[in-house]
């Protein structure tokens, strides 16, 4: 594969020294750090704990790396050569925790005889919740009990070399009870780089207090087939939008003093047919939309954000598996993007090596392919040892180097050192009572709920409804009480969701009647997934909740229908061959229609759903997702204008799965329509445009863009274009504009895409209110890949479009770039 040579100068943010993280840290959210310091007990019961350092290989004397007024390579180099192999390769390797791999929550005396007595890079998950544990709650006792294990590296193992503790953190720390946030496409629909940095604050911050060093979010895959399953989990299909609000996510988790691990490299989200589960293979992408669209956040992530984490993928490319490609692992990740940290695999990512992909004939090859491709930490739901094993034979083999290894170990030492771990391996107990999912925490958590949310539809001002005009309320729909789908496997566990119902019951309790009904399921168990093919007849007891339903909605003032998925019909391993409502709930909606009672409808779901009857028969929608702990919360107080609705849509909803692929940015003619008159012309034979563009969204209020002012005409191709306009608030209530800026590569040598996202900002607006938004557009963002893959500006004219969606274009413009540098 032909390796891209980048010509334009890019801004490297990466810092590689022990301030690394800690210099992004924010006032707001890093007291968990001040508050730490080792344990009393500690210092008191053993003798290497000495005054600003800890004597980890029990010498009597301070060695380099030992020592946190050296410099980091001088200590990693320093604590290398001390290493034997039995150590260096067990830092290259992970004991999930307990419940899963390990059979013990605290150190026993036979862990002496285990293969970690020689260390360990990282234990994931341990007594995080997932599984049940007696020390994930109260979070004080999940820090002794993470103390207590990290004492066993630091105190039990010949150099002491502490142990990284991992977990995820895709809606939120995956920990009980920790703070809870929207799934990951609702936060997509925010558009605000400023509450994603707060929400990775919450969870970097949590995650340090909590006894974690490294964070397993967030996924920067881009989404671009509705289909597949975990949409849900990604910031949307287009990588600027995913790259800005990833970047600084990864901000966020790192500024308290741990490390975001950026997923699935690379590749992933693609798999043919949108297929997800087995699959998970087989990406049908050029080389060039490689760079362009998959890659990009990536980069992004590690030149911009400084991420010092990334987790291989599953997947192939181009008949290679990732995870054992030097050309992603080493070429591009390293010697390109200049990423400093190290690779952890996605589970079964090396083992797949040899049984899926079969490009190894063993196991052990597998190993082999991966470590030589630059692969430094195996993580799977396997001991240790199935890794470790047949890596020491390679070795003794001389089928892997010693040179090799020690590049490998050197990254993850790096990171260890780079986080704090030799200077500050425990954490305070105490202070995680009183700092985890505190006050500040939620009311973040809530504003995200709140700005996740998206008004599709609103006919004759139907919303937010005055209670004055409805005194009888049916709450109804098979989400109305659904609280599961807003938790994740990759989130916050044990948390008390707020459902739509229960949100509104508290607004809306004492100034009304409020009735509810389930009316259906989100699908019949019996039927589904056979139902998505043909109609199946509900069930007797699914006639009977719809009928229960329409007698409510009969004699109720205002219906509100909570429709969509739960997390059985979207998520990881969970693709599907349509995006119409599963099951039989357009047909209960269509019965609600038929009772004459006004009625809105409330989304609740994990991937856009063509919703077409909807759209056309209900006058109000709003979009909510997988909303999180406060959803029912956010839900009520916008439909009651408590709050005006300004989210935009992260991904394009067709009307109909069969225009698949059908998503933005697309190329230049690949989703345009077909002749119906002329010599050519063949009439109607396909449905054409989206239901919802990407970028879509309503306001209760209204929004003029005036005064498009651009400064670079006839500047060079490395010249800083700034783009202003002037938005104004010209309705009635407050709310929040999403200001989209498009650029188009008017002519080019090789074909472009239609136009591009280069610019947003959410913008509060008081009514009545101007305020001026201004864009600094940079070389990078104006480049692209030409014939012989170098990634340059081209000399030419650029048009420029600003407005309220991908197709709502308010201002026009352009400006030309000649070959001056």
């Amino acid at each position: 594969m032909k390796r891209v040579r980048p010509v334009i100068l890019l801004l490297i943010v990466l810092q590689v020294n022990t301030t690394a993280i800690n210099k992004q840290k924010d006032k707001s959210c890093n007291d968990a750090e001040s508050k730490v310091s080792t344990p009393v007990s500690v210092k008191k019961e053993n003798s290497i704990y000495h005054d600003g350092w800890i004597d980890f290989n029990k010498n009597g004397k301070k060695d380099i790396y030992e020592d946190s007024s050296a410099k980091t390579e001088d200590r990693v180099n320093d604590l290398l050569q001390q290493m034997t192999m039995e150590e260096k390769t067990m830092q290259m390797v992970t004991l999930y925790g307990y419940g899963r791999v390990a059979k013990d929550q605290l150190p026993t005396p036979e862990w002496k005889n285990k293969i970690w007595k020689d260390g360990l890079a990282n234990i994931d998950e341990h007594c995080n919740g997932v599984a049940k544990t007696d020390y994930g709650y109260p979070y004080s006792k999940h820090v002794w009990a993470l103390n207590e294990v990290q004492k066993f590296f630091v105190e039990q193992t010949r150099l002491g070399i502490p142990v990284e503790f991992t977990t995820e953190g895709i809606r939120g720390l995956n920990h009980t009870k920790a703070t809870s946030f929207p799934a990951q496409i609702g936060m997509g629909s925010t558009w605000d780089k400023d509450l994603v940095r707060k929400t990775g604050e919450v969870t970097g911050s949590e995650a340090f207090a909590l006894g974690y060093n490294n964070v397993y979010s967030p996924i920067m895959d881009i989404s671009r087939d509705q289909r597949w399953g975990r949409i849900v989990e990604t910031y949307g299909e287009d990588p600027f939008l995913v790259a800005q609000l990833g970047v600084q996510q990864v901000k966020g988790i790192q500024s308290s003093g741990v490390v975001s691990t950026m997923k699935h490299f690379a590749v992933y989200s693609v798999p043919k047919g949108g297929r997800d589960g087995d699959a998970r293979t087989d990406p049908h992408v050029t080389d060039r939309a490689m760079h362009t669209l998959f890659l990009y956040s990536f980069r992004k992530g590690v030149e911009e954000g400084g991420a010092l984490g990334v987790m291989s993928s599953y997947n192939d490319y181009n008949g290679v598996p990732v995870s054992g490609s030097k050309y992603f692992l080493t070429e591009l990740l390293r010697d390109q993007y200049h990423f400093k940290g190290y690779v952890v695999s996605d589970s079964w990512a090396v083992r797949y090596i040899h049984s899926k992909h079969k490009v190894a004939d063993t196991y052990k090859e597998a190993v082999r392919q991966a470590v030589e491709a630059g692969l430094n930490v195996r993580t799977t739901f396997e001991s240790p040892g199935s890794y470790v094993k047949p890596l020491r034979e390679l070795i003794a083999e001389g089928n892997i180097s010693e040179k090799t290894i020690d590049d490998r170990v050197r990254d993850v030492l790096r990171v260890k050192f780079i986080e704090g771990l030799f200077d500050k391996p425990y954490r305070d107990e105490k202070y995680a009572d009183e700092f985890v999912n505190n006050d500040k925490h939620k009311a973040i958590a809530l504003q995200a709920s709140r700005e996740s949310i998206v008004l599709l539809k609103n006919k004759d001002h139907l919303l937010p409804i005055n209670p004055e005009n409805y005194h009888n309320i049916l709450v109804c729909g098979p989400n109305a009480k659904a609280e599961k789908s807003s938790e994740s496997r990759y989130g916050p566990n044990g948390i008390d969701v707020i459902s739509g119902y229960e949100g509104i019951l508290n607004m809306l309790g004492n100034k009304a009647n409020i009735e509810y009904a389930q009316g259906c399921y989100v699908f019949d168990k019996n039927s589904w997934p056979q139902s998505e093919l043909y109609p199946v007849p509900p069930s007797d007891e699914e006639r009977t909740l719809m009928d229960e339903a329409v007698t409510k909605a009969s004699v109720s003032d205002l219906i509100i229908a909570f429709v969509g998925d739960n997390t059985e019909t979207v998520g990881e391993s969970r693709s599907r061959t349509s995006l119409d409502l599963p099951g039989n709930q357009r047909q209960f909606l269509m019965k609600l229609k038929n009772t004459g009672k006004p009625m809105i409808v409330v989304l609740i779901n994990g991937r856009p759903l063509s919703i077409n009857w909807i759209n056309d028969n209900v006058p109000a929608v709003i979009e909510t997702w997988f909303p999180g702990l406060y959803g029912g919360t956010a839900i009520a107080e916008v439909l009651t204008g408590k709050y005006n609705p300004g989210g935009k849509m992260p991904v394009t909803t067709p009307k109909t799965v069969g225009q698949i692929p059908f998503n933005f940015p697309h190329i230049k003619g690949s989703q345009a329509g077909q002749p119906q008159t002329g010599p050519n012309g063949k009439g109607k034979t396909r449905i054409l445009n989206a239901l919802y563009p990407f970028g879509y969204g309503l306001s209760y209020t209204t929004f003029e863009y005036s005064g498009l002012k651009i400064s670079a005409e006839g500047g060079g191709v490395n010249s800083t274009v700034k783009i202003s306009m002037d938005i104004t608030n010209t309705g009635n209530y407050d709310g929040d504009e999403i200001v989209q800026l498009y650029i188009n590569d008017e002519y080019s040598s090789v074909v472009t895409y239609k136009k591009v996202l280069r610019g947003f900002e959410r913008v509060p607006l008081k009514k009545g209110e101007t305020k001026t938004v201004t864009f600094t557009i940079k070389p990078d963002d104006l480049a692209l890949y030409n014939k012989n893959m170098d990634f340059v500006v081209e000399p030419g004219k650029f048009n420029v479009y600003a407005g309220s969606s991908s197709e709502d274009i308010r201002l026009k413009g352009s400006f030309v770039l000649n070959n001056k540098n």
